[in-house]
């Protein structure tokens, strides 16, 4: 389970005295931990690697939001800090879609479902996520979408 294994992994990132990934673990454990907790689970317990995965990916999505506001707000050390960090998440997440794979699978939904007007573009959408949920980054998805529109 990744789970356990990203938990096992502390104890080798404590003995290698790597700071930024033991710090990034912690950040995934304790996130890990407030998800059994806000599903009623007993913190011993494990999430499934599909729950781990949903985590992890909220937690790389924090890190580019924070980046984004740290170079807004000229903070360099902190965007190398989450830079880092946002590293180390995307080593535990499965490599997503390129965008040109992404765009043949929207024309072909969108031929399938025989959507024309804009106003169906939502209708599009919901479907594509559903096939594409953790293959594919929901923005790139948005913007072949509203480019075909």
């Amino acid at each position: 389970m990744l789970h356990e294994q990203i938990k096992n992994s502390i104890k080798d990132a404590m003995l290698k005295k790597n700071f930024v990934l033991l710090e990034t673990l912690r950040s995934m454990v304790s996130a890990f931990t407030n998800e059994l907790v806000s599903k009623n689970k007993k913190p011993s317990q494990f999430l499934s690697d599909e729950e781990v995965l949903i985590v992890i990916t909220r937690l790389a999505k924090q890190r580019k939001d924070s980046i984004e506001q740290y170079k807004k707000g000229n903070r360099q050390d902190l965007v190398d800090e989450e830079s880092a960090q946002l590293s180390i998440l995307e080593t535990y997440l499965p490599k997503l879609m390129e965008r040109n794979d992404i765009e043949v699978i929207v024309k072909d939904k969108k031929v399938e479902l025989n959507i024309t007007d804009v106003t169906k573009k939502g209708i599009l959408m919901q479907a594509i996520m559903k096939d594409l949920k953790g293959k594919a980054d929901g923005g790139v998805v948005k913007e072949i979408v509203d480019s075909l529109f």
